[in-house]
C-alpha cells in the first residue's frame, strides 16, 4: 500500500497517517526524518542535502526527490509506505512520478483531508503547548485545566509563534497556490480519495479503511 497524504496545515493528516502505519504495518515517512537520518549516517545523499541546509538554503526538489526515492526501497517500505509532507509542490510530484516509474514503482492512493479554511484557522490559532514537557492543548477541544499552566508538568502552556491567526493563514495560503493543484495532478492519475476532515478522527480513519481496502 504506497499512499501519499495531502491536505492543508491543521486538517490532520498527521494523525491518519500514524494511523494507516499502525493498522497496515507499513513505515509512516516525512522528508524531515529522512534528512535527519541520511545526514546523521553520512550517506552521500546526506552529504549533498546538508551543504544546501548549512546555508539556510531549500534542497532542490531532484534531491529531496532522490533521498524519498532512496528510503521508499528500504526493506520496511517493502509492502508500502505513508508519504506525509511529501510531495509539495507540481515540480517535485512530477520528479517523484517520474523516479517511481524508472523503477517500476506507482502510487496505490493519495488521501485528500479537506477542512474548510476557517475551521483550520480555528484548529490552529487555537492550539497551546507546553514550554517545558511539549504536552499539547486546545483553547476547545483540550483546555488546560489551570489557564496557562501544564496539566503534566505544571510548565508554561503558550502559543506558538506559528499558531497565530495570521501565520496560520499565510500557512494556508501557501498551501493553497503550491500543494493544492496536486489534487488534480493525482485525479488525472485516477488515485485520489478525498475525505471530510470536519468529521470525528476515528470516522476520517474509517472512510480511508474503505477506500483502501479496495486496493487490496
Amino acid at each position: 500500500m504506497r499512499i501519499i497524504m495531502l491536505g492543508a496545515p491543521g486538517a490532520g493528516k498527521g494523525t491518519q497517517a500514524k494511523k494507516i502505519a499502525a493498522k497496515y504495518q507499513i513505515p509512516h515517512i516525512s522528508t524531515g526524518d529522512i534528512f535527519r537520518a541520511n545526514i546523521k549516517n553520512g550517506t552521500e545523499l546526506g552529504k549533498k542535502a546538508k551543504t544546501y541546509m548549512d546555508q539556510g538554503l531549500l534542497v532542490p526538489d531532484e534531491l529531496t526527490c532522490d533521498l524519498v526515492v532512496d528510503r521508499i526501497q528500504q526493506p520496511d517500505a517493502a509492502n508500502g509506505y505513508v508519504l506525509d509532507g511529501f510531495p509539495r509542490t507540481i515540480n517535485q510530484a512530477e520528479a517523484l512520478q517520474k523516479g517511481l516509474e524508472e523503477r517500476g514503482l506507482k502510487l496505490d492512493k493519495v488521501i485528500n483531508i479537506d477542512v474548510d479554511k476557517n475551521i483550520l484557522v480555528k484548529r490552529l490559532s487555537g492550539r497551546r503547548v507546553c514550554k517545558n514537557c511539549g504536552e499539547t492543548y486546545h483553547i476547545d477541544n483540550k483546555p488546560t485545566l489551570k489557564d496557562g499552566v501544564c496539566d503534566k508538568c505544571s510548565g508554561e502552556v503558550i502559543q506558538r509563534a506559528d499558531d497565530n491567526e495570521k501565520t496560520v493563514l499565510d500557512r494556508i495560503e501557501v498551501y493553497e497556490k503550491q500543494t493544492f493543484p496536486l489534487i488534480d495532478f493525482y485525479k488525472n492519475l485516477g488515485i485520489v480519495l478525498t475525505v471530510d476532515g470536519t468529521l470525528s478522527i476515528e470516522d476520517v480513519f474509517s472512510q480511508i479503511k474503505e477506500s483502501l481496502s479496495k486496493n487490496v
